[in-house]
Parts: C-alpha cells; structure tokens; sequence
C-alpha cells in the first residue's frame, strides 16, 4: 500500500489543485489561503454542530465576495481548510475517484462559499455537469 501524503505533501496537492484551476476563477477569487491540518480544530466542530471530527473535510472561513465590501474590508484574508484524516479516510472508501481528484473537489466546494454560493447551488451547478 502506497504511503500516504503528510502534512507538507498534502498543502502541496491543494495549492496545486487551486493553480489548476482556470486563471479567470482564481482571479475572480482574489487572495484566498489554503491551509492544511490533519483535523478541524474542537471549537470549530463545536461551532458547526458537528461531534464526530472524521466527518468535516474541509471548511471556508471568511466573508463571502457577494457581502465583502470596498468601504470596510474584512482585516483577514478568507482561508480554506482541508482536513487530512478525513480526506484519507474517505478516499479509502471511494475507488472511483483518486485523492488529487478529491482534494480538487473540496478545494471547489469551499471556493464555492467563498463567492456565496450554498450547498444546494453548488449541487446544483454539479448536477448540470
């Protein structure tokens, strides 16, 4: 069995999930951070309602562009957060897709908070792939 990705590696796969996505959604998305941890930390589970921390794999802090304003600018920069452990976890389950494919995926999704969209349009929006 192949070895998995540390911490370091995995940083390394989103930003390059992120750098391959077209130029026009990544400039549209402005500065944005990625950050990688093995999991989410226990005040932010206790936050989103969530006790079980293998069940959140990544997460969008920040303002969303549709609320952020030019007149008072939010004072961070927005980050996402993918979470390590989880995201093994689930890749061990999903033979149809491959981690960098997965990681590309989250990285989407949390971008997709990032421009206001919810859940239920970005499922929409995948849906009509």
């Amino acid at each position: 069995m192949p070895q998995e990705p540390d911490l370091d590696q995995f940083q390394q796969m989103a930003e390059a999930a992120y750098a391959g996505l077209p130029e026009n959604f990544r400039r549209a998305a402005g500065r944005i951070e990625i950050h990688v941890r093995d999991f989410a930390e226990a005040d932010v589970l206790a936050e989103l309602g969530i006790r079980d921390r293998w069940e959140l794999t990544g997460l969008y802090q920040g303002i969303p562009l549709i609320h952020d304003s030019v007149t008072f600018p939010s004072p961070d920069s927005p980050r996402i957060f993918l979470y390590r452990q989880p995201l093994l976890a689930e890749i061990r389950t999903r033979p149809d897709v491959t981690l960098e494919e997965l990681i590309e995926h989250v990285v989407i999704h949390e971008l997709g908070h990032h421009f206001g969209w919810s859940d239920e349009e970005m499922h929409q929006l995948l849906e009509d792939d």
